[in-house]
């Protein structure tokens, strides 16, 4: 730079030497004014309710890192939650605000290093041949001259206090929060992705039930027709295997309008238009896997909701230190140099040079209370962001729960539910045979029927529940994230930073 030149024989190296000593102080570590962050403790049990045929320490599943929908082992969903997640416009929203609060980080980041910056400039002017002399007794005449100017200013302000330290730790807990706002919006989507498909096979399993009833209500009808005709059985048979034949293709129908609602909820989460979108049909296949749930603690760093909000709180406590580090003066150093000519060709000669140093201290002195406001105002906020921690993980300790709940309900209900329909089956069987034989009337056939058909779809009903209420577990317990992984997520300067535009 200029500024270490040498000029008609006068050294500027102590002024530069100056300096150098001015941007040296801005490497010392200073007091850094406000709380040191330590995250509060949060509500927790020892263990989870459980019942059978869940068991304390038995071989589980785990939830697979990343791609927890594999562990349903179903190709079809693989494919659609990996076509989400390279295609789902939240996901890439999510992303965006990612990359902005990075940015953030990096602004703060910045401020570690001097600030350089030139305003070159030229002019041509012409003085006055009467401009004032203040008093002093010369002879003017008009002149006209011209002035080129290559200044350069370094500005820098000493953090004595750690208000920029906790301004940068305020950016990069920020930057970790959107991080895991990203996981929670990606395991959001995933499971629902998911939940939806569970819930359209579910609908299949049912449709198929109905096309297969009514195939059976169909040649049901033709023997009672026949008999009919041929006397033995009354109108009022037909009528009655005719309507629950009607009952049964209009539940059919029905069934096929939630099934396209679903399915095009599946399209919007793939990105995909939901016209012209569709998925054959297939029926639920095998069973949800039993899953391990580990214990309550462990949610603490399993969840990106509960990450985010704890990262959220480390960035408002850091916040009350930048608020009182008002209170205390700043400290300002700042240089300028370059060169000054009328003759551009001599622009670059030594003894066109000019420099100056200084430094500057401010401190507000009076405020009318607005430092006092601003430290409680980021008092208050900081106990917002634990009450919101805490409810977090509140509110996760009760899905996981709901969850292993509702699994034990379903799971007994299953089996109890597929006795129910053994049962029925039977029952229309017996039904059949002794209607065949003169035994009975044809509504105790026509009310087996509805009875097998009923207990079908619960069951189901009950398949297709189970296997979004594992969903819900997956994502109740974090879909297999860990919270270690923010460790990477931050923003350091470089030496390279230092002549980055």
């Amino acid at each position: 730079m200029p500024l270490c030149d040498q000029a008609d024989g006068f050294s500027v190296r102590a002024p530069c030497r100056s300096l150098a000593a001015f941007l040296a102080a801005s490497a010392l570590t200073g007091c850094a004014v406000g709380p040191n962050y330590k995250r509060p403790p949060a509500p927790t049990v020892a263990g989870w309710e459980l019942a059978e045929p869940w068991r304390e320490g038995a071989p589980k599943d785990a939830i697979p890192k990343g791609e927890w929908w594999t562990v349903f082992r179903d190709d079809d969903l693989n494919t659609l939650e990996t076509q989400a997640l390279s295609a789902n416009q939240t996901l890439k929203i999510s992303l965006a605000r990612l990359e902005q609060a990075r940015a953030t980080a990096a602004i703060q980041v910045s401020t570690s290093f001097p600030m350089v910056s030139t305003s070159p400039s030229a002019e041509r002017q012409r003085l006055s041949g009467n401009r004032p002399t203040n008093g002093v007794p010369i002879t003017l005449q008009p002149a006209t001259q011209n002035t080129f100017v290559l200044p350069f200013t370094v500005s820098y302000e000493v953090d004595l206090f750690g208000k920029r330290r906790r301004s940068i730790e305020a950016a990069e807990a920020a930057y970790q929060a959107n991080a895991a706002d990203l996981q929670n919006v990606r395991l959001l989507v995933t499971s629902q992705l998911a939940g939806d498909y569970f819930n359209l096979r579910q609908l299949d399993s049912e449709l198929a039930i109905l096309h297969r009833t009514v195939e059976a209500l169909q040649k049901g009808l033709e023997l009672v027709n026949s008999r009919h005709q041929g006397g033995v059985a009354s109108g009022l048979d037909v009528a009655q295997e005719e309507t629950l034949l009607d009952t049964t293709r209009t539940q059919a129908i029905l069934l096929e309008q939630q099934r396209k609602q679903f399915e095009d909820s599946v399209a919007v989460l793939v990105g995909q238009p939901a016209p012209g979108f569709h998925l054959p049909a297939r029926v639920l296949g095998a069973e949800p896997p039993t899953l391990d749930t580990g214990l309550p603690s462990d949610l603490l760093e399993r969840r990106p909701d509960i990450a985010e909000a704890e990262r959220q709180m480390a960035a408002a406590n850091a916040q009350i230190g930048v608020a009182k580090a008002a209170y205390y003066p700043s400290l300002n150093l700042f240089g300028q140099g370059g060169w000054q000519a009328s003759d551009i060709a001599k622009l670059a000669n030594v003894g066109s040079a000019f420099w100056a140093l200084g430094a500057n201290v401010g401190q507000e002195i009076f405020t009318g209370g607005a430092r006092r406001a601003q430290v409680r105002f980021a008092q208050a906020g900081y106990e917002a962001n634990v009450a919101g921690y805490r409810q977090a993980v509140l509110g996760a300790f009760q899905e996981v729960q709901d969850e292993i709940t509702a699994l034990t309900v379903l799971i007994q209900a299953q089996q109890s539910q597929q006795q129910a329909v053994d049962a029925a089956r039977r029952t229309l069987d017996i039904s059949t045979s002794r209607y065949s034989g003169g035994l009975v009337s044809y509504l105790d056939v026509v009310t087996a029927q509805r009875d097998l058909l009923s207990n079908e779809q619960q069951l189901a009903i009950i398949q297709g529940q189970r296997l979004v209420s594992s969903v819900l577990l997956v994502k109740a317990l974090g879909g297999g994230w860990d919270a270690s992984s923010l460790t990477a997520i931050q923003v350091k300067s470089q030496p390279k930073d230092v002549v980055a535009p």
